[in-house]
């Protein structure tokens, strides 16, 4: 089960950011080293936030702890891709699995993700991911084929060991010398602490390694099983909104990395097969007086219509020129006795030079020409 190089055994990352989450990051921990397959390590990387990695360095700071959780800071720029590049660059182990700081593994997870790692061919396998409601039950709007948005298995997923194009980000294990072949995690994808709650990292990755490898194989096994708090806030139909739209937007930088046909085949197969079937199933059980039906089929349609907004303006960013600069006159020094006025632009005669000045020369003031962009691709005044 080893790679060759490195010691067989698992080196597990939790990228953490906030200290909001702490009984989350502990419970975490704690079902790592509870595995009945041993980890061979728990690497707690900590995203630019120096007071939660001091109290997790203390928390973890018996000899025999710090062998079992290393404590590290995010070496690259804020966010969870570059956290997970860290902790990646720092693992021992032949195999590195990702877990969400805000979840739990069951005691085998690990154990299943080895077994599948039998077939050298494997690179990647992913498990499934069940959510934890704080209100302790589901909405009853929210439809089983969105879990995505709150980082779970969603419904239209094959069930059992099977081949998909790729992992989920929050539940997933590779093997070492996938990114050696792949690279990292792509830093300007996914998300960064609490802002704009942007995804799609771990698709991009998996698509790059299916390029780099084409006889590499990913598998979902649906026995490697974690569970995923889902805070109120994000029971609400808000936050659905925000998520979905952002994945759009997500989608549109994987498209833009790796191809459309590639960063949506997935998507496509989803939104044609399973969301109809979706809508379907919920106009059935508003008919029947079922409660929420109404509710599941109306977010259906708003999540697709949002998603596909995202794409869409996603995809034209990077298709807009940007705005040329305007080039500034040299500076020269100003004559001191004959300061141009605040409206003016006006720069000494021709045949005149003013003697150098003393002191620092004034910024040049811009010329009141406006410039535009034109549809061949330069500036025209």
């Amino acid at each position: 089960m080893s790679d060759g190089t490195s010691p067989p055994g698992f080196s597990v990352v939790i990228c953490v950011y906030t200290e909001d989450r702490w009984e989350d990051i502990l419970a975490a921990v704690g079902s790592v080293r509870e595995q009945s397959l041993p980890a061979l390590e728990t690497l707690l990387v900590v995203d630019h936030n120096e007071r939660l990695r001091a109290r997790l360095a203390e928390e973890y700071a018996d000899a025999r702890l710090r062998e079992e959780v290393r404590v590290l800071a995010n070496a690259g720029p804020r966010g969870l891709s570059a956290g997970r590049n860290t902790g990646i660059a720092a693992a021992r182990g032949g195999f590195v699995a990702f877990l969400d700081d805000d979840a739990v593994a069951e005691r085998d997870w690990l154990r299943h993700f080895a077994a599948a790692y039998d077939d050298p061919r494997v690179m990647a396998v992913g498990g499934r991911t069940l959510p934890a409601w704080a209100s302790g039950r589901r909405p009853a709007w929210f439809p089983e084929e969105f879990d995505w948005v709150v980082g779970c298995t969603y419904r239209g997923l094959a069930p059992g060991r099977v081949p998909v194009r790729n992992v989920l980000g929050g539940n997933a294990s590779f093997r070492r010398t996938a990114f050696d072949a792949a690279g990292g995690f792509a830093t300007g994808i996914g998300r960064d602490g609490d802002r704009r709650p942007l995804g799609c990292e771990e698709t991009e990755l998996c698509i790059r390694l299916s390029t780099a490898l084409p006889e590499a194989v990913l598998l979902m096994d649906d026995r490697a099983v974690v569970h995923h708090k889902v805070p109120a806030v994000r029971e609400r139909f808000a936050y659905f909104r925000t998520r979905v739209y952002a994945e759009g937007l997500s989608e549109a930088l994987v498209a833009r990395s790796v191809g459309a046909r590639k960063g949506l085949e997935s998507e496509r197969r989803h939104t044609t097969r399973v969301l109809p079937a979706g809508v379907l199933r919920g106009v059935r059980d508003a008919l029947r007086g079922r409660p929420g039906g109404a509710g599941r089929a109306g977010a259906i349609v708003t999540g697709v219509t949002l998603a596909a907004g995202g794409y869409a303006l996603g995809r034209r960013r990077p298709a807009r020129p940007r705005r040329p600069r305007r080039s500034r006159p040299p500076r020269r020094p100003r004559h001191p006795a004959t300061p141009p006025s605040p409206s003016s632009c006006t720069t000494p005669s021709a045949g005149t030079r003013p003697p150098p000045s003393s002191g620092s020369p004034s910024r040049p003031r811009r010329s009141p020409r406006r410039w535009r962009w034109s549809p061949s691709g330069g500036s025209r005044r």
